[in-house]
C-alpha cells in the first residue's frame, strides 16, 4: 500500500510538472487577464464582469503576442516578443520549483539552487514553445546577393 502512495505521489509530481511546461507559455496572458480582472471587479463591475474583462484580456494578449510573432519580420522584434512571454513563464518556473524544492531539500542554498534550473528549464520551455508557433523562413532560391 506505501508504494502504491509513492507510486502516486511520483505520478502526481511529473503531471504538475508537464502541467507547468505546457502551460509556461500563457504565464504573460494570464497575468494580464488577472490583472484586467482585478481593476474591472474593483471598479464595481461585479464577478461576471470582471471574468469576462479578464478573459478577454487575456486572449487578446495571446492573440497579439502571436501575430506580431509570426508576422514581423524583425529578429529584434521577435526577441522582444519571445523575451516578454518567457521572462513572466521564468519567474513562475521558479516559484514552482521553489515550492517542490521546499517540500524535499531541507538546505536553503539548494532550494535555491534548484530553483534557478527550474527556472532556466521552464524559460527554455516556453522560448521553444513559442518558436514553435512561428512559420517556417521561405527559402531563397535562385536570389543572387550582391
Amino acid at each position: 500500500m506505501i508504494f502504491l502512495g509513492i507510486l502516486l505521489c511520483i505520478a502526481g509530481i511529473g503531471f504538475l510538472c508537464w502541467l507547468l511546461f505546457t502551460l509556461a507559455v500563457y504565464a504573460l496572458p494570464f497575468f494580464v487577464g488577472v490583472t484586467a480582472g482585478m481593476w474591472t471587479f474593483g471598479t464595481g463591475a461585479g464577478p461576471l464582469g470582471a471574468f469576462v474583462v479578464g478573459i478577454a484580456a487575456a486572449g487578446a494578449t495571446l492573440a497579439v503576442g502571436q501575430i506580431t510573432f509570426t508576422c514581423v519580420r524583425s529578429v529584434w522584434a521577435r526577441l522582444a516578443v519571445a523575451l516578454l512571454f518567457a521572462a513572466p513563464a521564468s519567474v513562475a518556473g521558479y516559484h514552482a520549483t521553489h515550492g517542490l524544492a521546499t517540500l524535499a531539500v531541507p538546505s536553503v542554498g539548494w532550494q535555491i539552487a534548484f530553483s534557478i534550473v527550474g527556472a532556466i528549464a521552464v524559460g527554455i520551455a516556453a522560448w521553444v514553445r513559442l518558436l514553435a508557433v512561428a512559420p517556417p523562413e521561405p527559402a531563397m532560391r535562385g536570389v543572387a546577393r550582391g
